[in-house]
Parts: C-alpha cells; sequence; structure tokens
C-alpha cells in the first residue's frame, strides 16, 4: 500500500465515523452466510429471472422490497433511495411499450467492486453483490461505475432501520437480493410479493443448478441481459425484452 492510500483510507475512515449504523452486524459477517457449514460457495450463483410479459401494472415488488429492507420514499426521486425500481421502455420502432423491474444485476464482473477504494462494494462467492457500510467511505465512484443507476446515496439521518438490514448515513446502497432472507433459505421480498400479489413474474434460484427451475428455463426459453454488450454476465435475467 502506496502513503497516499494509506492516507485516503485514513481520511475516509474520519469522514465515515459518525455514521449511524445498525449494531451489531455487518454485511462483512453476512458474506460467511449461516454456519461455516453452510458458507457463501462459488458452486452456486444466486439470480433472478423476471419475465416482463407478466409483469402486471403494480408496484407489489418495490413496495415489499423498501419494506423489508427499512427504505424509506420521501417522494424524492434526486435523494430517495432505490433499491428497486419499475422502468418504462417504449420501442422507437415500433413504440411497443414495456415495463420492467430494475435493480442491481448482481454482475459476476461488477463495476462497482472494480473502482471500489475501500473493498466495501464486494461480490460474494455465490454472486451477490453487497456495500459493507462499515468500510464504505460514500465516495460514490461505485454510483457513477454502475450503468444501472442501480446505487443510491444516503443524504440523510436513517431511523428505524432493521438490525439485520444495515444502513447509515454518507454510505451506498443497493439491492442485495435480500441475502438476509436468502441465508435462511427464503426468496427475496420482491419474488414473494410478486408471486403472491402481482403478475407471477419473478423467479429466484440457482443459476448453476441443473435441477433448479430457473436454470431450465433459461436453458429452454430465451432470455436477455440488460446491456449486454458490457459482458458483464449478470445475475438477473429478463424474458419478452
Amino acid at each position: 500500500m502506496s502513503l497516499g492510500r494509506r492516507e485516503f483510507l485514513a481520511w475516509g475512515t474520519a469522514a465515515t465515523a459518525g455514521a449511524a449504523l445498525a449494531p451489531v452486524i455487518s454485511l462483512v459477517e453476512l458474506a460467511q452466510a449461516r454456519s461455516p457449514e453452510e458458507a457463501a460457495s462459488s458452486l452456486r450463483r444466486w439470480g433472478l429471472l423476471i419475465d416482463i410479459t407478466k409483469c402486471a401494472d403494480c408496484d407489489e415488488c418495490v413496495t415489499a422490497c423498501h419494506t423489508e429492507n427499512g427504505v424509506a420514499n420521501n417522494g424524492r426521486p434526486r435523494t430517495d433511495a432505490q433499491w428497486i425500481r419499475k422502468v418504462n421502455l417504449r420501442d422507437k420502432r415500433t413504440a411497443v411499450a414495456q415495463t420492467l423491474p430494475l435493480m442491481c444485476q448482481h454482475c459476476e464482473d461488477p463495476p462497482c467492486v472494480d473502482v471500489c477504494p475501500t473493498g466495501a462494494s464486494f461480490k460474494r462467492d455465490d454472486g451477490i453483490v453487497l456495500v459493507d457500510k462499515h468500510t464504505c467511505i460514500g465516495c460514490r465512484y461505485c454510483v457513477m461505475a454502475c450503468p444501472y443507476g442501480a446505487r443510491s446515496f444516503v443524504h440523510e439521518t436513517v431511523t428505524g432501520q432493521r438490525p439485520d438490514v444495515p444502513r447509515g448515513k454518507g454510505t451506498v446502497e443497493s439491492c442485495t437480493l435480500c441475502v438476509h432472507r436468502v441465508d435462511r433459505g427464503d426468496a427475496p421480498a420482491c419474488v414473494e410479493a410478486c408471486n403472491r400479489d402481482g403478475g407471477k413474474a419473478m423467479l429466484f434460484g440457482d443459476l448453476n443448478d441443473a435441477s433448479a427451475e430457473i436454470h431450465r428455463r433459461l436453458h429452454a426459453e430465451p432470455s436477455a441481459q440488460v446491456r449486454a454488450d458490457l459482458a458483464l454476465d449478470t445475475g438477473v435475467r429478463y424474458q419478452g425484452l
């Protein structure tokens, strides 16, 4: 480590010393999953398959995500966190309009991790991309590097946060695939809500497991990645796009 980098990291530590984070748990601990026997493994890669032809005209996935993770929406698009959002698309040639949920795409080669100067942005062995709020210095390099606009900077003091979903003023955050739910064997909140109250458009599972429905559908039916030209190998795939 060069002297300049030491100075930079020291500045970052001082700059974030007052960040209000959830007590007890950190995302570094979450990276180790539930126990040594069940640690995140590269043999598994978690992913989402979203069929936008079934995506209903609702916000059930957005509401469920923000409720589960304690993200408040104050009606200020420029500063409010958006872990998941509905995006409207229109084909200029055919005028066909589509709506799709967009969140962190959990890339195999995430640009946010590449540019992070402290290692706060990291990818678990099972493909889930996270931000360790205890080492994030709020430089927002990752926000600029993400081609999906999936990361948000926390501008205001966070209140009422959940112990298993650490958030904090002055840090960056994005969709975690509800890693705290995944590590206890549940699906992400957005998927659960979509299949209960929405159009049943979202499927979660292990992309590497040949017996999983998501694996079978991806190999039997056409699918697409958003900005596939960037060759990031996203963990979120879309059908009907």
